[in-house]
């Protein structure tokens, strides 16, 4: 028996929204009963698009994660719905569109906030993997096939020989709320973490871009370190979250610079200007 999964690249998704509107084009007015019911004529997509925007000018980054239905081996959904929704033997969560007519409560079941109210219908509505696909020989779902980047791998996590599978054993991907303990079938690599990114100049070169200029980054025995670029610029990618650091900038014939970096958010230290040693 198949049990179908996805692993989602969040550093490939580009926001293109193709997803979003190969869902809508294949579940938007068209029922495929018993399935799913249609979704409604505006809003209501099963895969949104999540934006992130970290750091402070000049050092931004966007992200964007498609958000849709995990379909967890233990979803709150199912337990809440007493048979108005159930996982079928090859781990695709389904509502039942017949039987969870007018129960809204089940929205609010999901912790991942990716199942929609559709008020037309009185429905609970979320992406179904497009089974009603899958069940007529599909290799894949609309929102995989139209995925320009490759973000998207879909397949079967009971074959050790597919892609999805060697994504999953590699464990570079995670769940997206490990604290939940719900283990989702959908699972994320490169998800959005904290960064800190700065540039150094040098006080007798103004006009000279700091490149090849060490900078390191401590936190008690853990040592990151990193080399400015071209530009003079430096950048630190998956830091943890509240955790205080210390910088380190050493660079040939200048006094060396040690600052604080306090915990929280995505900082942007600025310029760093390294005095030349006989100054």
């Amino acid at each position: 028996m198949k049990r179908y999964g996805m692993v989602i690249d969040v550093d490939k998704c580009v926001g293109c929204y193709n997803c979003t509107l190969a869902c809508r084009d294949e579940h938007a007015g068209n029922d495929h009963l018993p399935v799913s019911a249609a979704q409604p004529a505006t809003g209501g997509s099963w895969v949104k698009l999540q934006v992130l925007e970290r750091g402070s000018f000049p050092q931004v980054k966007v992200s964007h994660t498609p958000m849709l239905c995990l379909h967890c081996a233990q979803a709150p959904c199912v337990q809440a719905g007493e048979g108005a929704v159930y996982r079928r033997p090859d781990g695709i969560v389904i509502i039942d569109p017949v039987k969870a007519a007018g129960r809204r409560d089940l929205a609010a079941a999901c912790p991942h906030g990716v199942i929609s109210w559709n008020e037309e219908r009185h429905l609970a509505q979320k992406c179904s993997f497009c089974a009603h696909l899958l069940d007529q020989g599909w290799k894949e779902p609309r929102c995989v096939e139209a995925c320009p980047t490759g973000a998207m791998v879909f397949g079967d996590l009971n074959d050790p020989r597919s892609a999805l599978s060697r994504l999953v054993s590699d464990e570079i991907s995670s769940d997206l709320r490990p604290d939940l303990h719900l283990k989702p079938a959908v699972r994320y690599s490169a998800l959005p973490r904290r960064f800190l990114a700065g540039e150094i100049a040098f006080d007798d070169r103004w006009e000279e871009p700091a490149a090849g200029v060490t900078v390191i980054l401590r936190r008690g025995s853990q040592e990151h370190a990193a080399t400015t670029d071209s530009f003079g610029d430096f950048e630190f990618q998956g830091l943890e979250d509240a955790a205080d650091y210390v910088l380190t900038v050493a660079h040939a014939g200048y006094k060396l610079r040690e600052l604080p970096v306090h915990g929280g958010g995505d900082p942007n230290i600025g310029t760093i200007v390294l005095q030349h040693a006989k100054s």
